[in-house]
């Protein structure tokens, strides 16, 4: 059963792994992978965070377990993104899209402020707007 949507954004790991489940499903070296490389190798799971992570999403109806296969001698579990899962990956890559505009915009603004330093505030008491 699956747990009601949540409006706390998600943790990074989390995210990275609906991410890379976005693709198809996969196995959690290749989630792992996946998330080292999309992320530029600033984030790293390793294996007690991975599976934690993943844990917590299969919990929360986001992620299902696709199938498993025996290879070397063990089993190899694959996931894939539950309909609910895409639906709050989508949710939450906007929600971090529109933040990163909006801070796009106030640095934009705050450049546009700053090329104009050394100008006096309006009303002439020569105080710096910067």
């Amino acid at each position: 059963m699956a747990s009601k949507p949540s409006s706390r954004p998600l943790q990074e790991p989390a995210f990275l792994v609906l991410s890379a489940l976005a693709q198809g499903p996969a196995h959690g070296y290749g989630i792992s992978k996946d998330v080292e490389e999309s992320s530029d190798g600033r984030v790293t799971l390793r294996a007690g965070t991975l599976y934690g992570a993943i844990d917590r999403l299969v919990a929360a109806g986001l992620v299902e377990v696709d199938h498993e296969e025996v290879v070397d001698s063990r089993l190899r579990r694959y996931y894939r993104l539950t309909a609910e899962g895409g639906a709050r990956l989508d949710a939450e890559a906007r929600r971090a899209e529109a933040q990163a505009r909006r801070a796009l915009e106030r640095l934009a603004a705050r450049r546009a402020r700053a090329s104009g330093a050394g100008r006096t505030a309006p009303g002439g008491f020569g105080e710096v707007l910067a």
